[in-house]
């Protein structure tokens, strides 16, 4: 019998039922019906400033400040229409989270009556503190000012609360100096600079109408589902989002019965109300299912724009948790939160294209004679070849460390994974002789009734952190709490410096008097002969390629946050961010200074909440059942009995290696060093960890052998299975 709290716990979760949700509509109706969307405004605008406005968003002008009061007024009167009274600036500080000012549109008059108004500049610029934000030294405490600026690019929405709607504004955050303190203007300026060289590259070509090339992301968000009743009851889930003590229950997920299984009602009654909300804010939700570990789900979405893509992200992850709460679940982002069993990752799904060529990562029935598509794939590879590093980095957070290298992740090595035709294609180009590509053929299945069908050239390999998956390569390494946005800078970053560095070759290349076709194959051939170490198709798990990669191939292995983040201070990396424009050196110091920061101060947070629950919770616990085994004991051998002490003196030995290992990890907690930021790294990495994991150790040690009824914590078994 669980103990009281437990028992309480598992009861109200029996009780409940679906929560009831709005009566059913159709897409029709719930699609973008909260956003200030491209039709709206040309309903609401007039045609030239409806034109001035679509400019900006399509074709990347810049937008006419002159515009900017009519637009308010249009925002503003459709906002109050649905009863918003109060407008926010929404921003992406270097949290992973979404920050977001509240301002009303009252203005009181001389009359003592007031209006909504909201004007050209309020819309346009905002004014948070930019000091009290993560900002890596920009700004000293005492300079405070920051600006938040339209992001005309991302429509403006309807935020809805219980109580009536916030109209929000998507927008970038900046300091008074001009340096970015947030995670959109990186974005904004890698995709310009992505574009800036593909427009080129593309013009070299032989392309003569190139509409402005653009970056997409469609993102999988894993996640898990607790019921809050338990969630209450475990500190460690509360404060750090993830179990720090917890015992392997008797079945976790080795049935494999959980993975796209018929999803519990409650559980598909919350991911209704979800997709309900998120299509009305316009987020193309496409698919859900049951994820491998017990209590894990999984919504993706279908592919955006990379910068609206990432709004959408953020407010995914916003409308998950705010939704959880009120079907009485937490919805846990992190991306370990149970040990033993799969965690959860956020697939970054990422090409790049436009209009007029279309989509520059698809190669076709016949990639082999798909000069665009090759051109634009190899400046990929040669990309990750040479910013490996730098990809582990943007990746690199302490939550995501328990999840890399595990077997439901991919490794820390980053690799690229083609499948069997295109990387038989590039060896052909890495030979010298280019002849053909093979084709998936038909799919038979020995069955009269069932249809055949065209299989893909190539399987998929989910080892593989940077895969390419038909038209798009898919960056596995992205954790399930993160911004996509650090993700999407680094990789518009490196594919921008690739394109020009191609561009220049085959520039070279055609002034030499050499045709179109020769100069570009001679460009490939060098890309494959300089980095082709990177592509590798086999099992990313085992320990053969992880001696290969380092040894062999010169690829790094970065295991840790506190090994990958130092790789935003290396001159190459600093050099690639301020020759694409992308990022200052000033600007880059700051994220690395904010990230280890964030690392730092989370082991050092879990650390405290290990010694806390031990010594207030476990402990107390352990010497009451110490106690009443010793006087079971006694009263036995009064009767003249023989009682067996084993379980008493595993339970002693457990209870007297708690108490060490918390002192040791006490101990270390006093001796952090203070000789660097990466000395400090290192420490939380090497040293905390380790003793923290010698805690956990003992406390699971006992859960298993303590008696149930008097446990304190919600056992794997009911934070798992009881929903």
């Amino acid at each position: 019998m669980p103990s009281p709290a437990r028992l309480d716990a598992i009861s109200h979760i029996l009780e409940r039922g679906p929560v009831p949700t709005a009566p059913v509509q159709s897409l029709q109706e719930l699609w973008a019906s909260d956003v200030f969307s491209l039709d709206k405004m040309k309903s609401a605008l007039p045609k030239e400033v409806f034109k001035s406005i679509q400019r900006t968003i399509k074709d990347g002008g810049k937008l006419d400040t002159s515009v900017a009061n009519i637009v308010a007024q249009a925002m503003k009167d459709w906002a109050t229409s649905r009863g918003a009274l109060y407008y926010a600036h929404v921003f992406y500080p270097l949290t992973n989270l979404t920050a977001e000012k509240h301002d009303g549109f009252i203005a009181p008059q001389g009359d003592g009556t007031a209006i909504a108004e909201f004007t050209g500049k309020l819309l346009v610029q905002g004014e948070p503190d930019g000091s009290s934000f993560p900002n890596g030294g920009i700004r000293s405490t005492f300079e405070a000012r920051g600006y938040t600026a339209w992001d005309v690019t991302s429509p403006a929405y309807l935020l809805e609360t219980p109580n009536g709607f916030t109209l929000c504004i998507p927008t970038v955050f900046v300091s008074w100096t001009g340096e970015a303190l947030d995670k959109k203007t990186p974005l904004l300026r890698s995709n310009a600079a992505m574009n800036k060289q593909a427009q080129r590259l593309l013009k070299l070509l032989g392309n003569k109408e190139i509409a402005p090339v653009n970056s997409s992301c469609g993102a999988e968000q894993e996640y898990f589902l607790v019921d809050n009743a338990f969630t209450a009851l475990r500190p460690d889930l509360l404060l750090a989002g993830r179990t720090l003590f917890g015992a392997a229950p008797a079945k976790g997920q080795q049935f494999d019965d959980h993975y796209f299984g018929a999803i519990p009602e409650r559980v598909q009654v919350f991911m209704q109300d979800v997709e309900r909300q998120l299509y009305k804010l316009g987020i193309p939700a496409k698919t859900r299912h049951n994820e491998v570990a017990p209590g894990q789900f999984e919504i993706a979405p279908f592919f955006e724009a990379a910068n609206v893509a990432t709004d959408h992200q953020q407010l995914t992850m916003t409308v998950l948790k705010s939704t959880a709460k009120r079907h009485g679940f937490s919805c846990l982002l992190h991306e370990k939160p149970f040990a033993g069993v799969n965690g959860s990752g956020k697939h970054v799904n990422w090409s790049v294209g436009n209009p007029t060529q279309g989509n520059l990562l698809d190669p076709g029935n016949t990639p082999h004679d798909n000069m665009q598509f090759l051109v634009f794939c190899a400046a990929v590879i040669r990309g990750v070849h040479l910013y490996g590093p730098l990809m582990r980095a943007v990746v690199a957070t302490a939550s995501n460390d328990h999840r890399l290298g595990a077997n439901e992740a991919p490794p820390a090595i980053i690799s690229v994974y083609l499948g069997s035709q295109l990387e038989d294609v590039f060896n052909q180009i890495k030979a010298g002789d280019l002849k053909g590509s093979t084709a998936g053929g038909l799919m038979q299945l020995g069955v009269d009734t069932l249809p055949d069908f065209p299989k893909d050239p190539g399987d998929r390999n989910r080892t593989s952190p940077f895969a390419f998956t038909g038209n798009r390569f898919e960056f596995r390494a992205v954790g399930s709490g993160q911004s996509v946005a650090g993700p999407l800078v680094a990789m518009n970053t490196i594919l921008a410096d690739s394109l020009e560095w191609i561009a220049n070759q085959l520039e070279a290349q055609l002034a030499s008097g050499t045709n179109l076709e020769a100069a570009t194959f001679t460009v490939l051939k060098q890309v494959m002969q300089e980095h082709s170490a990177v592509i590798f198709g086999g099992d990313g798990y085992s320990s053969e390629w992880h001696r290969m990669a380092v040894e062999e191939r010169g690829l790094e292995n970065m295991p840790t946050t506190a090994d990958a983040l130092p790789v935003l201070q290396r001159p190459e990396i600093r050099a690639l961010f301020e020759r694409q424009g992308v990022l200052s050196p000033l600007e880059l110091e700051s994220r690395f200074e904010v990230y280890a920061e964030q690392y730092i101060l989370a082991i050092e947070v879990e650390a405290k909440l290990v010694l806390r629950m031990a010594r207030t919770q476990i402990y107390p616990v352990v010497m009451a059942y110490m106690e009443t085994l010793t006087r079971s004991l006694r009263d036995q051998e009064q009767l003249g009995l023989h009682p067996d002490r084993t379980i008493a003196g595993q339970v002693a030995s457990l209870n007297q290696q708690l108490v060490s290992q918390c002192t040791a990890l006490e101990q270390a907690l006093a001796q952090v060093p203070h000789g660097g930021v990466s000395e400090h790294l290192a420490y939380c990495a090497n040293t905390l960890l380790g003793l923290m994991l010698k805690v956990r150790e003992a406390v699971d040690g006992l859960e298993t052998t303590v008696d149930d009824a008097i446990w304190p914590l919600p056992t794997y078994q009911e934070l798992l299975f009881v929903r």
